[in-house]
């Protein structure tokens, strides 16, 4: 019942902030023709005290009473109604805001009793946050979570189940936080490692950056059998190029699998993704045939001098290079070539490369921004 009152004491309050207005309106308004005619008869006496005391001259004086006098017969010819038709025309439009001002709330409180809820009770987030975890939605427990971590920072097991939370719910960096505060208060072990290796990787766009690498393979040293950073790392290895090498660890690593483990399937979809690419092609643009050496070039490399390997390399990158000056709209192709030149120890044509990149897609694209965000993992900046 409260609400009722309340409801309905502001909506009297608000139509009356409209209508006294309108009300009072006539009352205090003049017609516009009446306050001209006033004006003339003002300026007339004016002139005529003017021309009295010598102030202006008899002809000047006659000219602008004629000219006064124009305008007052123009003045009548546009209005010869006199003030019947403001009148007029201020109590339809009165009338019209009236009505108007009145069916709103009429309209508003119908469509509310028709449709709302007003016996429903508050729900304050304090209330909800109280509720048994079953009856709560996965925004709450996670508030319920953020409000307890915020008031025990050290609480390693909070952060711990939180982190994959956040990782489901693709939120990468704060699930990059939760991880390494998990890791920080609660010790080290291979499931927070490759859940932060995959938190980094999907906080730059599903590239597997150096961070991510170096977290991968500490979940390796604690548990050789972890599964997701064996994934993560061979995918690594497809994004530098070195198909060859990710398929031989996607296929030992099916070998090794259970048959039910989850991951089999992810497996395999890599392993078929990859068949139709040679070891050659995977570093350049998808489609497009390759400037590198052949498989069998490849293979051929082991035994070459580590200067002839190192200008196969230089060779293939510049080739990488090359074509991204032809097709520059490949954003993968780019964070191929920045990661290469870091690789390589040639820091300013990475930093090259990574400006040219963000000119080709503006500063302010999602391309740019993951190209830099990647570039950023390698420790590399475009400013410097």
């Amino acid at each position: 019942m409260l609400f009722w009152v309340i409801a309905a004491i502001l909506t009297l309050g608000a139509s009356l902030a409209v209508l006294l207005p309108l009300a009072g309106g006539a009352r205090g308004a003049s017609s516009s023709s009446d306050h001209d005619l006033e004006v003339y008869r003002d300026q007339l006496s004016e002139l005529d005290r003017d021309a009295a005391r010598g102030l202006i001259q008899p002809a000047e004086a006659d000219e602008a009473r004629a000219e006064i006098a124009r305008r007052i017969l123009r003045l009548g010819a546009a209005d010869p109604a006199g003030k019947a038709s403001p009148k007029k025309a201020s109590v339809a439009t009165r009338l019209v805001a009236t009505v108007a001002v009145l069916a709103v709330p009429l309209v508003s409180w119908g469509l509310y009793i028709k449709i709302g809820s007003p016996d429903l009770p508050s729900q304050p987030l304090s209330e909800r946050l109280a509720k048994s975890p079953a009856d709560s939605s996965v925004d709450e427990l996670v508030a319920r979570a953020e409000a307890h971590l915020a008031a025990n920072p050290a609480d390693g097991r909070g952060w711990d189940v939180l982190a994959p939370v956040y990782l489901r719910m693709q939120r990468f960096s704060d699930a990059v936080a939760a991880y390494r505060n998990a890791i920080r208060f609660d010790g080290d072990s291979a499931v927070r490692q490759a859940g932060l290796g995959e938190a980094i990787a999907g906080a730059a766009g599903g590239i597997v950056s150096a961070d991510a690498q170096d977290a991968f393979e500490a979940a390796l040293k604690l548990d050789p059998a972890n599964a997701k950073a064996s994934f993560y790392l061979a995918m690594a290895l497809a994004q530098e190029g070195r198909t060859k090498d990710a398929v031989a660890a996607w296929q030992a690593m099916l070998a090794a699998l259970p048959p039910d483990s989850p991951w089999r399937g992810a497996v395999e979809q890599a392993l078929a993704k990859s068949a139709g690419s040679s070891p050659a092609d995977s570093g350049v643009a998808s489609g497009e045939p390759a400037n590198g050496p052949s498989a069998g070039d490849v293979d051929a490399a082991s035994s070459m001098s580590p200067q002839d390997r190192q200008a196969m390399i230089s060779t293939m990158v510049a080739g990488l290079d090359e074509k991204l000056r032809q097709n520059p709209r490949d954003p993968e192709g780019w964070m191929r070539l920045v990661r290469s030149y870091v690789v390589l120890g040639k820091a300013d044509q990475a930093r090259e490369a990574l400006s040219r990149a963000i000119a080709v897609f503006g500063a302010d694209s999602d391309e740019a921004k993951k190209i830099t965000a990647f570039a950023a993992s390698l420790g590399l900046s475009a400013t410097e």
